[in-house]
């Protein structure tokens, strides 16, 4: 009777954090959305064509080399994999390990997507390219870890051991995705005609706000995956309680940042701005991603209303900074992840179980940043030293569809 309950505890694990995995794949699909509809029409099929291509790369990069360099295994690699978990594993899982390396693997998309549309409208497609290959098979797996991985940074010190916590991501998925953006967006340089002389900033405006909608509540539903599979099990009355509080806080905190975001551009601009709005809604979710099992559902909300009114602020900065981020992913993944990580210690703070301490939250931030964040810019300069990252100011005009792929999302349409 006991092997039977656990058989049947190890198949709803599996089965729940495979659930989990399609619904952050799923989320693939929503940054595509939301990028194609904030950028001009004439550069929708080229921000397409790179997020359904990074997906792939992710997933080929993650399995040669990327989940080894987090978590130091090969053996499922080499030697394939039984029911019972690796091949050669001392004792079996409480899930199956190809269900683990699945959920690994679309967060490592997720990450290399927020880099996708900071950069829209003026990249080469084979520079971001060859860009995702270092990012999703060196740069990410290598400061994952040190976090997720349990191991010590360069072998110097172990985040872990200091009082450092993110519980499904806001730093080593979000902040460090936001890295690599900022790395390339300098390197890159602002959209012609964004900035003028002194001050001036000129909106470019996207072409598909219902797209960007829908790719937003594509990215609000995939959430729930993203923050509940990071209990890592369901099959148990504590673990199943945890996942419920989970999926409620991640949805309160998205509904806060909504409504902070929308409230603070009614009060700037004297309208209510939808683009900030859903910048908003995905700040709530990013700021409580660092720790959405502990808030109640009042703080989890004001989390995310935290996250809704920084946003907004952040995005008119960068503005006025020149860092051109079309779609304000530095801001929604960036400076919001740093604040989910600060917020952990309000609600789960460092104890003998676990927790999370201030200083060992901000050592954390400045080691996943600062790492990928240089790393990062080392390769963008290589590659722009040997590919050149940015298309010619007669192809930015043209748009990147015809340059890159050779066809226009809206033939009918497009204004140049």
């Amino acid at each position: 009777m006991e092997a039977q309950v656990t058989e049947l505890a190890y198949a709803l694990d599996t089965f729940y954090f495979l659930v989990c995995g399609a619904l952050v794949m799923w989320m693939a699909a929503g940054f595509a959305m939301l990028e194609a509809g904030l950028v001009r029409a004439k550069n929708t099929t080229e921000i397409l064509t790179k997020n359904v291509a990074l997906f792939a790369i992710a997933c080929t990069m993650y399995m040669l080399m990327g989940y080894t360099i987090m978590y130091g295994t090969a053996d499922w690699l080499l030697s394939g994999i039984t029911g019972d978990g690796f091949t050669g594993a001392a004792e079996p899982a409480s899930y199956a390990p190809s269900a683990d390396f699945f959920f690994q693997v679309v967060f490592v998309a997720t990450a290399m997507s927020i880099v996708s549309g900071a950069v829209a409208e003026r990249m080469k497609l084979w520079a971001f390219l060859i860009f995702a290959v270092f990012m999703t098979g060196v740069i990410y797996p290598l400061e994952g870890s040190w976090t997720w991985g349990g191991k010590d940074v360069f072998g110097l010190y172990n985040l872990g051991d200091l009082g450092f916590s993110d519980f499904a991501g806001s730093g080593i998925v979000h902040m460090a995705g936001a890295a690599a953006a900022l790395a390339g967006v300098l390197v890159l340089g602002p959209r012609k005609g964004k900035y003028g002389p002194g001050n001036m900033i000129t909106p470019i405006p996207g072409c598909n706000l219902p797209l960007a909608t829908l790719g937003t509540f594509i990215l609000w539903l995939g959430w729930f995956g993203f923050n509940g599979g990071s209990v890592l099990a369901t099959a148990s009355v504590e673990s199943a309680n945890s996942v419920a509080v989970v999926f409620m806080n991640t949805n309160a905190a998205a509904a806060g940042g909504l409504i902070g975001a929308l409230l603070v551009a009614r009060l700037k601009f004297g309208k209510a701005d939808l683009t900030m709005a859903l910048n908003g809604a995905l700040a709530g979710l990013v700021a409580i991603t660092a720790e959405p099992s502990t808030p109640t559902p009042l703080v989890a909300t004001l989390f995310g209303m935290a996250g809704g009114v920084l946003v907004v602020f952040s995005i008119l900065t960068l503005d006025r900074l020149k860092i051109d981020d079309p779609v304000g992913a530095i801001s929604v993944h960036g400076v919001v992840g740093l604040l989910g990580l600060l917020l952990v210690p309000l609600t789960n703070p460092l104890t003998e179980d676990g927790g999370a301490s201030f200083s060992g939250q901000i050592i954390g931030a400045l080691t996943i940043f600062g790492w990928v964040f240089l790393a990062s810019l080392v390769v963008w300069v290589l590659i722009d030293k040997l590919l050149g990252v940015r298309i010619s100011e007669e192809e930015e005009y043209e748009g990147v569809d015809l340059v890159e792929c050779g066809i226009e999302s809206y033939p009918e349409f497009t204004v140049k």
